[in-house]
């Protein structure tokens, strides 16, 4: 495998790693009012494929932060108490870390995009 070949490497596994954590950030966003929903996070793990460590997304975990009491008498979910289990996603933690795997995402897609254009100038000086 040649260098090009590994920094593209490199940089398509953080791209992969990058998208599938903003796709479980959007579905923590989209259900943080739903009674009853966990944060799902993953984390990140170093894998070594080919000569070169490359980023892995592990397994999805289920936040274990105790989730948010609510108390809505006229909520179907409420219990003798009025009480229901709302989420425990909190929205700014989750923007946060949507605009860090952006800027992730994003740094990864320059490096990709500089590896290729590398790798094409070098073909073009071989072929003179």
């Amino acid at each position: 495998m040649t260098d090009f070949s590994k920094a593209l490497s490199v940089s398509a596994s953080g791209l992969q790693a990058q998208a599938s954590r903003l796709r479980h950030l959007s579905e923590n966003i989209s259900n943080a009012d739903t009674p009853g929903y966990r944060r799902k996070m993953i984390p990140f793990e170093t894998a070594f494929g080919s000569g070169v460590s490359q980023v892995e997304v592990g397994r999805m975990k289920l936040d274990d932060q105790p989730l948010e009491r609510i108390f809505d008498p006229s909520h179907p979910m409420a219990d003798g108490s009025g009480h229901y289990d709302g989420s425990n996603v909190d929205l700014l933690i989750e923007l946060a870390d949507a605009r860090e795997a952006q800027r992730s995402y994003e740094a990864n897609l320059k490096m990709f995009e500089q590896a290729r254009q590398m790798s094409a100038g070098l073909m073009q000086l071989l072929r003179r």
